[in-house]
């Protein structure tokens, strides 16, 4: 078959041009397809829309809207539907085994739709953790002029009474409160009932708004996508402009794989950490650069970490939500800031068909008043947050998210639990004492399956005041919302013999975020014998989701993809 005349159509042509493609037409006039239509371009609109969170409620209004900016510049539009699940309201249940198994889904599902329907460009909508690392994973694959488009954060929850602000890890922390006697029944049912006021993404700089604005540093979001409210025009406006986008990358011939370089990842990290963001950016951005067929490993977040400071004042450690980022310009300043600054790599292209540099060229500073960004010269903390852990724990890695707040080492001994449900029994019923190092495991992309976040020990360690007096470790992973001296990630699991699977009650356990090393103090011949005596647990799972992505998923440090050994 020759190539078709508009390259803009290298995909549709191919499935309604000619006489032979009659049935596919006719199919198609019954979706709305008109005959001028199948001379257009055809822009898939990828809709992540869920009564399921409301991190994901308004999202069908919003694919409309990204539709119609496709039609008016041009294109055809289709709206089609992804999964999507609630992290929040699976947290601390069996459900929340499918969490990271979703992401999987949700790239595989974009990329079948997109790939079988011939769309020439595709717009992706995300609104939750996993939704949206998994619309980036597709459009790498697809490499097809792509856009993605942020739902958007969440307005805080007032809590009657007060000007405190809430949100879902005040609720989380609340539990740890009432545990320890500081909160009754009637202040639990408060914060409880306020903390959601509506549509939207967790508020923290939590993993949401943490991959919203590494997506838009990668350069794959218009400028300030990532820090808009959920709610309101700009947000509709947002949408439209990345309809009519997507046909003009169509135009210009720019593919996410133009735009998805190693420069544009390390853009992402540098962002990720001067906001302070989640660890569970560390697994994501992994995983995305393993579908762009990039090569990123976690010591790139280590060489990258120990020139970039914490700047951000964001929860969960820090003051503020990232409401009040929107409110004094979103991220667009702080991307100027560190382009300034010789942190960002200017010349890398963005879905606007221009460089970073060039986008921030009329970008002004945040208003001189604010503390929500501090300047280099005061710090949160003058390098990385997220740091890589390597030692006899963690010989392939571990991650942790320490701050300087909670210190910068932690030694305590070992109390070990097989379930996060067990764990969480413990710290709410008063056997997690101060001093602990609290070891949760059988957690990991393996042994879970599906490597659940811990927000809900962690939120309890915290409401019941040990923030600072305990440890935790996890072949899982956390939640954006946790903090403290955590530590997750940790690489081999113990489902496939790491050491974390042969520690005991009462082992000395040391975190150390200045060296990045986590280690057990027993000694080495001890460590070996134990692991020579120890022998796997039969799977927990022989059928359905998630026995294949224990069967399929690579390590924590890998990313947790699951097709990454298909091919020898």
């Amino acid at each position: 078959m020759s190539a078709p005349k508009d390259t803009r159509r290298r995909h549709s042509s191919i499935v309604v041009d000619g006489p032979d493609r009659s049935p596919n037409r006719s199919m198609l006039r019954a979706v709305g397809f008109s005959d001028a239509d199948f001379g257009k371009p055809i822009v898939g609109i990828a809709s992540t829309w869920s009564m399921v969170t409301p991190c994901n409620m308004h999202i069908d209004r919003l694919a409309r809207e990204a539709a119609a900016g496709a039609d008016a510049a041009g294109g055809k539009s289709i709206i089609f539907g992804t999964i999507t699940v609630s992290d929040g309201i699976s947290m601390g249940t069996p459900g929340m085994r499918y969490s990271m198994v979703s992401r999987e889904v949700i790239a595989d599902s974009i990329e079948t739709v997109s790939g079988a329907e011939g769309f020439d460009a595709v717009v992706t909508i995300g609104g939750c953790d996993k939704n949206m690392p998994g619309c980036l994973m597709a459009l790498a694959r697809l490499d097809r002029p792509s856009v993605f488009v942020y739902g958007g954060t969440i307005l805080p929850g007032i809590l009657p009474g007060s000007n405190r602000e809430c949100d879902i890890v005040s609720v989380f922390e609340a539990v740890g409160q009432h545990s320890a006697g500081k909160l009754d029944d009637a202040g639990l049912h408060a914060v409880e009932a306020c903390s959601i006021p509506g549509p939207g993404s967790c508020g923290g700089m939590y993993t949401a708004n943490t991959m919203a604005c590494a997506i838009e540093a990668l350069g794959m979001s218009l400028t300030n996508s990532s820090a808009q409210l959920a709610i309101g025009e700009e947000k509709v406006d947002d949408c439209r402009r990345a309809g009519a986008a997507a046909l003009a990358l169509l135009k210009g011939g720019i593919r996410p794989s133009d735009i998805l370089t190693k420069k544009a990842f390390e853009n992402a990290i540098t962002v990720a950490i001067a906001l302070g963001g989640s660890t569970n950016a560390v697994l994501h951005l992994l995983a995305i650069a393993h579908c762009a067929r990039v090569r990123l490993s976690i010591d790139d977040f280590t060489r990258i970490g120990k020139r970039v400071p914490v700047l951000a004042d964001l929860k969960p450690s820090g003051k503020y939500g990232v409401s009040h980022l929107v409110r004094i310009g979103g991220l667009a300043p702080l991307m100027r800031m560190l382009l300034d600054e010789g942190l960002l790599h200017g010349g890398c292209m963005t879905v606007t068909g221009r460089t970073v540099a060039q986008n921030l060229k009329d970008v002004g500073p945040y208003p001189a008043n604010q503390d929500v960004v501090r300047p280099f010269s005061d710090p949160i903390k003058p390098d990385s947050h997220l740091r890589i852990l390597y030692g006899n724990l963690a010989p392939g890695g571990a991650v942790a998210k320490i701050t300087g707040k909670e210190g910068l080492r932690f030694s305590g001994r070992a109390i070990v639990f097989e379930s996060e449900e067990s764990a969480l029994a413990a710290i709410l019923d008063g056997r997690v004492r101060a001093g602990h190092v609290i070891v949760i495991r059988n957690e990991g992309p393996v042994g879970g399956p599906g490597m659940r976040e811990m927000l809900a020990p962690t939120s309890a360690v915290v409401g019941k005041g040990l923030g600072s007096a305990v440890g935790l470790i996890t072949d899982g992973r956390f939640s954006g919302g946790s903090h403290g001296f955590v530590v997750g990630h940790i690489t081999p699991e113990a489902a496939i013999g790491g050491p974390i699977a042969i520690i005991r009650n009462g082992d000395p356990v040391m975190i150390d975020a200045v060296a990045n090393t986590l280690s057990l103090g027993v000694p080495a011949k001890d460590i070996r014998a134990r692991l020579k005596a120890w022998r796997p647990k039969k799977p927990k799972e022989s059928r359905g989701a998630l026995a294949k992505y224990a069967r399929l998923v690579t390590s924590a440090s890998e990313g947790a993809v699951t097709d990454k050994d298909l091919f020898r």
